[in-house]
């Protein structure tokens, strides 16, 4: 059996990505403490800690394990002993990063490295190797390669890469409802404070007229192109025009359950559905009945689509200021109680769009696909 294609792979880099930022953030006031990088190796346990730092340890390193572990599998499936490879290499790979991350956190003196850390992030990769050989021993990976068989082209690892962090990258909260990729405002004010002090900043074009909050019926049409584009990236690796509508009803019901689950953790789950404003309910069926109107298109014609919705939509997102309601959800984000999963969804979200324009320009320029 040859070696399988597998999403597992880069979607394992990305995690180590984004557990890079996570792990080092604010990456600020780096200096040598004088202490030894390894010290905290042989440190004192530390005195305070609790259930949440116990879980958010463990839980974010096993998603690195299973996907490291579920590469292994995939790509050496004929291998006599690759549940051993799996569960040895996600689990020295994930224990290396580990080590690595605590180690760099002793040139923050905003960050305090850990043994116990280490040892919990070990343990949560490990845990995650043996739920991926667990699924592997039980068939589940088999049928899941006979369902991607079925359902999509042989060449859909990079569309569904970006389908499996789309939900991830709602979690962080957006100024609108399914509205990834607002980052001009942002920009802006990053990019002034960087200047500060310095001639450039005169360089910098200043704006005549401030920024417009969107109107109703923008806001539906931005929650219509949200809804629809990863609907239509799936579509992209898809032929069959029943599986097309069923996933898209699936796509659509998971982006809403997890933008639920990110007003939920930023307000309270009294909140949770808070949201769904009339134009945001218009927006998101409106969103469905386009996807669903443009399924029996060929798959070349619905990635130059992709294309076109995704600048239509960030040309409506970025030129709108952020609510004031939104500003206070992305402080309580950034400095309060999920500063441990910032970067984990705040680039996803900032960047998602601009990684689904990539991957479709890509696709375009390679001319036509079959259909």
């Amino acid at each position: 059996m040859s070696a399988h294609k597998t999403s597992a792979w880069p979607l394992a880099q990305a995690y180590v990505a984004l557990i890079a930022y996570a792990s080092l953030y604010p990456f600020e006031g780096w200096r040598i403490q004088g202490i030894a990088p390894w010290a905290f190796l042989w440190s004192p346990w530390p005195r305070y800690w609790t259930g949440f730092d116990v879980l958010a340890n463990i839980a974010g390193y096993a998603p690195l394990g299973f996907l490291l572990a579920l590469a292994v599998l995939r790509r050496r499936a004929d291998h006599p002993h690759a549940s051993a490879l799996a569960l040895v290499g996600a689990t020295l790979v994930s224990a290396v990063l580990a080590f690595f991350m605590e180690a760099l956190q002793t040139f923050l003196p905003s960050r305090v490295p850990s043994n116990v850390d280490f040892g919990l992030n070990v343990a949560g990769a490990l845990g995650g190797a043996l739920l991926a050989a667990g699924l592997e021993w039980g068939g589940a990976i088999a049928r899941w390669t006979r369902f991607r068989e079925r359902w999509f082209v042989q060449d859909a690892r990079g569309a569904l890469v970006l389908l499996a962090l789309w939900p991830f990258a709602l979690l962080f909260p957006a100024s609108v409802p399914l509205g990834l990729g607002q980052v001009l405002q942002r920009l802006e004010s990053a990019l002034a404070e960087w200047l500060q002090g310095t001639p450039f900043l005169e360089w910098l074009p200043g704006r005549e007229l401030a920024l417009q909050p969107l109107a109703p019926g923008a806001e539906l049409l931005s929650v219509a192109l949200g809804a629809a584009v990863p609907c239509l990236l799936a579509f992209s690796v898809m032929t069959s025009i029943g599986r097309r509508l069923a996933l898209a009803v699936f796509i659509v019901a998971l982006g809403i359950g997890a933008t639920a689950l990110s007003t939920a953790l930023s307000w309270g789950p009294i909140h949770a559905w808070a949201w769904l404003s009339l134009p945001v309910r218009l927006g998101l069926a409106g969103g469905l009945a386009l996807a669903l109107v443009l399924a029996p298109l060929p798959r070349h014609a619905i990635i130059a689509l992709v294309m076109l919705a995704v600048v239509v939509h960030l040309s409506l997102l970025n030129p709108a200021p952020a609510s004031a309601y939104f500003a206070h959800t992305l402080q309580a984000w950034e400095q309060g109680r999920f500063i441990r999963f910032n970067g984990l969804a705040q680039w996803l979200g900032w960047l998602w769009p601009y990684a689904v324009l990539a991957y479709a320009w890509v696709r375009v320029s390679r001319g036509r696909p079959p259909a």
